[in-house]
């Protein structure tokens, strides 16, 4: 090797030496850098003249682990989508209240029972009457309080959906820039490894909002996608986009169809035309944004179906009255049936009527459900909450003729029953008489009494907002949906707190009748309901029965362990990646020590090389000064 092949090589040492040293440098100062990644120079040998070998630097390697970089962004997704259903949960707990202290649903029930057990003691005092009245509507306040704490989160969560399209539309942007920049480089260069590292940290961005699929070509770029295949971003990005509705009611409610639904849907714009809906695809499965959606349209909306089922049945135990039907007069012979007083039967009051098909065998549990708005029939046969019922919508905005012939229609042929209005509002529904092939074995009307002193102690304790309870359907949706929002304390009541006691006006309801009171209190205590399986308690074949106080405890026990449950499935996620990070780290990140320790290697390497340099510079003054 000549003396310049020596120069050279010691040379090419130093360089790589330098951009190690460089390497290093920036390691350590970016060792508490989020998304930094440790870099390395790419070493290869060259060739200097006859003998020996020079080094050179053939790029930046980054030390990633890229099999444990998409485990981590994987469980990312899942831990922010834990994180927020924990949180939520957990607010939602606090709205509803802890069980057995004060501020809570079951509290200000335990105390409107108290009152009225106060009032059937004590019928005739007039602190007892005002007591009822006012713990009465303390319990209305609360529903009310508890619906708007739970609207509130579901508008938290719209919010939260809103800020993370800006965030996800601002890191495609970026990674789509970054794109294009390495496009154009062409180099693995420092530079090129630091432009890795700032769309690594976008993507993780991404992550922690969807489930994302990340693809990488030959030139070090990017393609985004949704787990569901849809395309996020590549040299181009999508643009997401969402309709906020701003203040959220319980009426307020996501469906698929556009046309129904009025809360906001996250719509994907793609850069060469074309749109696409990723809530209606269910293409967003992980992530905040998917939290974000199934709390506001899922989660939080069996929360307030619950409280108003609630709100429902208390109303309905205290206002409905059921009354038997009169067996159809002799004149009717041979067919048998009865006769219904229709008096008063207001939309979502239901006629019940008993048949059996003799040829068959088989008893059926008929339905009769009023309606004002044909645009909600048919109706399915969930509408009276009792598996055993076959419903029957019927359109009562005709008057009785249009309903008498509504009714031979769906069931004269099939069943086998007649029905007629012989006078006035009385529905008459008779057997086929002689032939023998069905029998009418029992009827009846469930009505919602509107007067505090119509003669019997039923009462509308509770109203919607002022007007009725009665579970009316129409187009804009069930009664019962906001009910707990909207329920207050008969104002008449509030007024006159005597007709908690006093049912009849003619004749006067006698001094001390506890009557109404210890109906009031049977139908709060004992008595029993179904409730709607849409509620998240029990299921359409098995709905949940039981009194009001047990469904109340259902309620909050269901809710403590939702919330308990997603805690630790949150906890658990955070363990897991917690654990992948640090592998990462270990494997990735800076670690101070193995840095000083390449640094003094580095040292000697520089210094071994200038040796040379030096020791070839000697060499070459003997030979200037032998010439």
């Amino acid at each position: 090797m000549s003396l310049g092949q020596a120069l050279a090589t010691a040379m090419s040492g130093l360089r790589v030496t330098q951009a190690s040293l460089a390497l290093v440098s920036s390691n350590v100062a970016n060792a508490e850098s989020p998304g930094y990644v440790r870099k390395t120079l790419n070493q290869i040998t060259g060739v200097t003249g006859d003998f020996g070998s020079s080094v050179r630097i053939n790029g930046v390697n980054r030390e990633l682990d890229q099999y444990l970089q998409t485990q981590i962004r994987t469980e990312t997704s899942g831990a922010s989508y834990a994180d927020v259903r924990s949180t939520y949960l957990a607010n939602l707990q606090s709205v509803y209240g802890n069980p057995d202290s004060a501020g809570t649903i079951e509290d200000a029930f335990n105390k409107l029972t108290t009152a009225v057990q106060g009032l059937s003691t004590s019928p005739d005092s007039a602190s007892a009457r005002i007591g009822v009245v006012n713990a009465a509507q303390a319990l209305a306040q609360q529903l009310n309080a508890t619906t708007q704490g739970i609207q509130n989160l579901r508008a938290n969560a719209e919010t939260g959906i809103n800020d993370s399209i800006n965030i996800a539309n601002n890191a495609m942007k970026q990674i789509a820039l970054i794109n294009n920049q390495l496009q154009n480089n062409g180099r693995t260069d420092a530079a090129t490894a630091s432009l890795l590292d700032q769309r690594d940290q976008y993507i993780d961005q991404m992550s922690q909002l969807m489930d994302i699929r990340v693809v990488t070509n030959n030139l070090n770029q990017v393609t985004l996608f949704t787990n569901s295949g849809v395309q996020l971003v590549g040299t181009e990005p999508a643009l997401l986009s969402f309709n906020p509705q701003g203040t959220m009611t319980p009426n307020t409610l996501y469906d698929p169809n556009p046309l129904k639904s009025n809360v906001g849907t996250i719509t994907i714009d793609f850069p060469h035309g074309g749109s696409y809906d990723l809530v209606s695809t269910n293409a967003i499965r992980s992530g905040k944004l998917a939290a974000y959606l199934e709390l506001r349209d899922n989660s939080l909306v069996k929360a307030q179906a619950q409280i108003d089922q609630f709100a429902a049945s208390m109303s309905s135990a205290l206002s409905d009255q059921t009354t038997a039907g009169v067996a159809a007069p002799a004149s009717a012979l041979p067919q048998a049936g009865f006769d219904l007083d229709l008096a008063g039967l207001q939309t979502g009051n239901v006629a019940h009527v008993t048949y059996k098909d003799n040829i068959t065998g088989i008893t059926h549990n008929l339905s009769i459900v009023r309606v004002d708005d044909p645009s909600v029939l048919p109706l399915s046969n969930n509408a009276t909450l009792d598996p055993k019922d076959e419903v029957l919508g019927i359109d009562f905005s005709g008057g009785m003729a249009s309903v008498v012939t509504q009714l031979n229609a769906a069931l004269g042929a099939s069943a086998s029953l007649q029905f007629s209005n012989p006078s006035g509002s009385t529905l008459r529904v008779l057997d086929d008489g002689a032939t023998n092939r069905a029998d009418v074995t029992a009827a009846s009307v469930t009505k919602t009494v509107t007067s505090l002193t119509s003669g019997s102690v039923q009462l509308p304790l509770f109203t919607d907002g002022g007007v009725a309870y009665t579970g009316a359907l129409s187009a804009t949706g069930a009664q019962q949906t906001g009910l707990a929002g909207r329920i207050s304390v008969n104002g008449a009541l509030v007024g006159d707190p005597s007709r908690t006691i006093v049912y009849s006006t003619n004749p006067l309801t006698a001094a001390g009748d506890t009557k109404r009171s210890d109906f009031i209190l049977g139908q709060l205590m004992t008595g029993t309901y179904r409730y709607s399986p849409e509620s998240g308690i029990g299921t359409t074949g098995t709905p949940f029965t039981g009194t009001l106080l047990n469904f109340a405890r259902q309620v909050i026990s269901m809710q403590g362990e939702a919330a308990s449950s997603a805690a630790l499935l949150a906890d658990g996620q955070e363990v897991v990646l917690n654990t992948l990070q640090n592998k990462m780290n270990a494997t990735s990140g800076v670690n101070i020590d193995d840095e000083m320790a390449h640094l003094l290697a580095l040292q000697n390497s520089y210094s071994a090389n200038a040796r040379v340099m030096a020791t070839v510079k000697d060499m070459y003054d003997v030979l200037i000064a032998a010439m």
